[in-house]
């Protein structure tokens, strides 16, 4: 759903397309765990309290957690309610509630999947479905590979309706591993029943870039190297590790974010215009782009890419452990910081920067694209016959969060006087057009997997070229040990080594506390 109808209106129920929604069964793998507690229980209410699934969809919930059904039921009911507050009482609870059960198991005991065959039968029987299944595996992905053989070789892939697999990150650890974990699971679904899935591809402002190139005359003539100076993307985070210390230890910030979220929305900025707008010739175009990318050699890394470790310091006004205390190891090397300047290596986009940073414990929450176009040669100024004043080079800022908007900025005329030149933004905000009710991105995603669209999930080629990307970098960030780690104060906006690679190769990075958020200091 790459251009959903209501991409600039309000009221979530406006955003799906008129279709007819598939009734379909989901089996949670994980069903307890902080995902579903947080993202898909309360995006599948809201799907059930639009009308996209109210009727259409059962639910049943695996875990090793000794929950009966009720049990099962309350735990659901407290996490939309946390999410949603004040949104299941009453018969709306019982009517959704109803159709979620639960089954205690271990996923690897051999006897799970024939409980799990036993469990779903009843279940479709009990809601008169007609087969459709979506298994989401939100677990750890050394599960991956044994459930998807253990659901083949059980028969829960035969028969009639479809049969569609959804994979959280990390799709994993290295291009080799990757590459094992993809095999594995073509022995058990079809390439075109395997859903990874990015959440960042379910946020509105992401799947608007295409929107604003190409709907756009605007924007498209100018989208190539002759007028973009310098692509910036940042996804800043205030939070630090929270309960995921072995998680990240073990990834990092650079498998953590910029494998998938960071690398997608590269895709998303610098494909060309597909021939058609179907799901396989966007994902053709995203493709393309990220094998453009140019490949580090090891003793380039350094050049192009930063990588940092927050200390202790003060975000948001509280004092807050540095990430070698938190996790309780002091020699950590683990990266919590990752800014790189990346170039493709194509014909539209030669020469450009793209400057792309993230990281945990930083000023403020914040991700946006930034399109720097050109400065005006200097024979505007003087034919303008304005002294001494300085050109700001046009912006265009694309806010994905926390507060989703559009802004455009250009040079006027200072109110009150004819020879000076201000820089002010035109803006699109959320609240103002886009609409308050837009759906999260879980919400989008889940719909689009029940109705079969694969625009917004990362097909295998793509998940294969970001890591021959990401690969050379990490080999170099654990060989190099220490050495190289650039340390930084929580709360600040990151290590200034990030600064230096940006303006060696283009502009500075653009402040994290600025309010006039299009706008360089």
């Amino acid at each position: 759903m790459l251009f959903p109808p209501s991409s600039f209106a309000g009221g979530a129920g406006d955003v799906y397309r008129q279709v007819d929604v598939p009734h379909v069964l989901f089996v949670f793998f994980g069903a307890t765990g902080d995902l579903a507690r947080r993202k898909l229980y309360p995006a599948l209410y809201e799907l059930w309290k639009g009308g996209e699934l109210r009727g259409r969809m059962a639910v049943l919930g695996v875990s090793r957690r000794p929950f009966d059904d009720e049990a099962y039921r309350e735990f659901v009911r407290k996490a939309v309610n946390e999410y949603r507050p004040f949104a299941l009482y009453g018969e709306a609870a019982r009517s959704f509630l109803e159709r979620f059960s639960f089954l205690s198991a271990d996923v690897g005991d051999a006897e799970t999947t024939a409980k799990l065959a036993a469990r779903i039968a009843g279940v479709e029987e009990r809601f008169s479905l007609p087969g459709n299944r979506v298994f989401y595996l939100s677990i750890a992905p050394q599960h991956f590979a044994p459930i998807a053989q253990g659901l083949k070789t059980s028969g829960l892939l035969e028969g009639s309706g479809f049969r569609r697999v959804v994979i959280e990150k990390p799709f994993g650890w290295d291009l080799r591993s990757a590459r094992e974990l993809n095999a594995a699971l073509l022995e058990a679904f079809d390439e075109r029943d395997i859903y990874r899935i990015d959440h960042y591809l379910g946020k509105a402002m992401v799947q608007n870039i295409a929107v604003l190139r190409f709907a756009n005359l605007l924007f498209e003539p100018l989208w190539n190297r002759h007028y973009i100076a310098q692509v910036e993307i940042t996804a800043a985070e205030t939070v630090g590790v929270g309960d995921r210390k072995g998680y990240y230890e073990a990834a990092g910030a650079l498998r953590d974010m910029v494998q998938n979220h960071i690398l997608q929305m590269v895709a998303m900025v610098a494909m060309e215009p597909p021939g058609r707008f179907e799901p396989e010739a966007i994902r053709d175009e995203k493709v393309k782009a990220l094998r453009s990318l140019r490949v580090y050699r090891p003793e380039e890394v350094p050049l192009f890419v930063v990588r940092g470790q927050y200390r202790p310091g003060v975000t948001l006004g509280e004092a807050v452990p540095g990430y070698r205390e938190e996790i309780g190891k002091p020699t950590s090397t683990t990266e919590t910081y990752v800014a790189a300047v990346l170039f493709l290596e194509n014909f539209r986009w030669w020469g450009v920067p793209f400057l792309v940073r993230t990281g945990k414990r930083l000023a403020r929450k914040r991700t946006d694209i930034v399109i720097h176009f050109r400065n005006l040669p200097p024979t505007v100024k003087a034919l303008s016959g304005i002294e001494g004043e300085e050109l700001t080079p046009n912006r265009l800022v694309l806010r994905v969060q926390p507060d989703e908007g559009v802004f455009l900025t250009f040079n006027v005329r200072a109110s009150r006087s004819p020879f000076q030149l201000v820089p002010t933004a035109m803006e699109l905000s959320r609240g103002e057009a886009i609409g308050f009710n837009t759906p999260e991105a879980y919400e989008r995603l889940l719909y689009d997997v029940v109705v079969g669209d694969p625009t917004n999930f990362t097909r295998w080629d793509e998940v294969e070229a970001a890591w021959r990307w990401v690969d050379p970098v990490a080999e170099f960030f654990s060989a190099a040990g220490e050495e190289g780690l650039a340390f930084y104060p929580a709360g600040s906006e990151g290590p200034a080594e990030a600064q230096r690679i940006a303006r060696r190769h283009g502009l500075p990075f653009t402040s994290l506390v600025d309010e006039r958020a299009p706008v360089l200091p």
